[in-house]
């Protein structure tokens, strides 16, 4: 009864000291807040974990100082190993936390909401990368901790990790598709082939490039669906990367044309268009005549954009207004099909006709006699009488 007592009394020595640290470290968070901003962050991190680990470390410290060790009490050494568990887990709990806030402090000078982010966008993926591996090495770590805590573990982790065994081990693990694909995310993360945001084509498929995992990297299609492909598929596949080493880019748009176009009158068109144009960026303003043959000419024009995405947009505004001015101002620019007809071709269609005329007039003496066969009887009329 007096050990239980102890313990009671422990206990809420134990609470009660918990939520006065709990405090008073809330207060201080919340003052240096004010000032600076990383502290109102902090303190949203690792508030819970902070609280669950001081609890449980110091409702162990009160279990360990108010229940003696005796041999009767032997249900005391597994409270005790249960105690050392959880706190091996929350400790590596808060561990993950304060990982990933000193990486979040270091995002937050690179902004990827600005015109020019590749930098930005490059070490963004990188970090995220090194955030999912430290996390990962940490959850390792605490469970290996955990798993050494029990009898005769120990003894077999040693030897393990001492024999030469181990090497082959950890190579044969390296060359299956789930490690190849870690290796690979690594490797994607720091080479800067590609990065988060960046506009790619894989697969035939036009989107960017939304998350970049230790596995798999997700691509967000133009139309809202996600492609996720192994990390391994842009180490071992060609594919297109738009923004490798700038956002900026040029798009086409061509028209098969009569030949009566006037390409100087679509040039000073184009200057108007691209005028009006808040898309366009100034730097490539082309138009040409690509090719001529057949029955059209084949006018191409360039422009560029800032972005991916404002390139498509400005490709689809000057085809819809050039084909509005096309079709209001130079209608005889439209495309057209010619038939040239020789005397020799008119002749023969002169023969054709007589010959069709002959066939319709064969057809019809052809009815005529059918007509006797299948028409009404007729009844052969009386002799007239004399």
């Amino acid at each position: 009864m007096d050990i239980l007592l102890r313990l009671l009394v422990a206990i809420g020595f134990a609470l009660l000291i918990t939520a006065a640290a709990a405090l008073v470290t809330h207060l201080a968070l919340r003052s240096l807040a004010r000032r600076e901003r990383w502290a109102s962050v902090l303190s949203r991190r690792v508030k819970h974990p902070f609280r669950w680990v001081l609890l449980v470390a110091l409702l162990w410290a009160a279990f360990a100082s108010s229940v003696p060790n005796r041999s009767d009490l032997s249900w005391r050494a597994d409270v005790s190993h249960a105690f050392l568990i959880a706190t091996i887990a929350l400790g590596c709990w808060l561990a993950c936390e304060l990982a990933i806030f000193l990486e979040d402090l270091g995002l937050h000078r690179f902004r990827v909401d600005v015109p020019d982010n590749r930098q930005a966008r490059q070490i963004r993926t990188q970090v995220l990368i090194i955030r999912r591996l430290t996390v990962a090495v940490l959850v390792i770590i605490a469970i290996g901790a955990i798993l050494l805590t029990f009898k005769g573990v120990e003894a077999a982790g040693a030897s393990v990790l001492a024999s030469a065994g181990l090497i082959s081990v950890i190579a044969g693990l390296a060359a299956q598709s789930t490690l190849g694909n870690v290796f690979a995310g690594m490797q994607l993360a720091f080479s800067g082939s590609i990065r988060v945001d960046d506009v790619v084509v894989v697969e035939q498929q036009w989107g960017r490039i939304e998350a970049i995992t230790l596995t798999y990297v997700v691509v967000h299609l133009w139309d809202d669906r996600r492609f996720v492909l192994p990390s391994t598929y842009f180490t071992n596949n060609p594919f297109e990367n738009w923004t490798r080493t700038g956002s900026e880019l040029l798009g086409a748009v061509e028209f098969d044309l009569d030949w009566r176009v006037s390409p100087s009158d679509m040039r000073k068109e184009l200057d108007r268009i691209l005028g009006t144009s808040t898309i366009w960026d100034g730097r490539t303003k082309v138009l040409q005549i690509t090719d001529a043959v057949g029955g059209t000419v084949r006018v191409r024009i360039l422009v560029s954009a800032p972005d991916a995405g404002g390139l498509f947009d400005l490709r689809c505004y000057v085809r819809e207004e050039m084909v509005s001015w096309i079709q209001r101002t130079h209608p005889d620019a439209l495309p057209l099909q010619r038939v040239q007809l020789t005397e020799g071709a008119a002749t023969r269609q002169r023969r054709g006709s007589r010959s069709s005329e002959g066939d319709s007039q064969l057809f019809r003496e052809g009815d005529e006699r059918s007509a006797m066969f299948t028409g009404p009887l007729r009844t052969a009329e009386p002799p007239s009488e004399r």
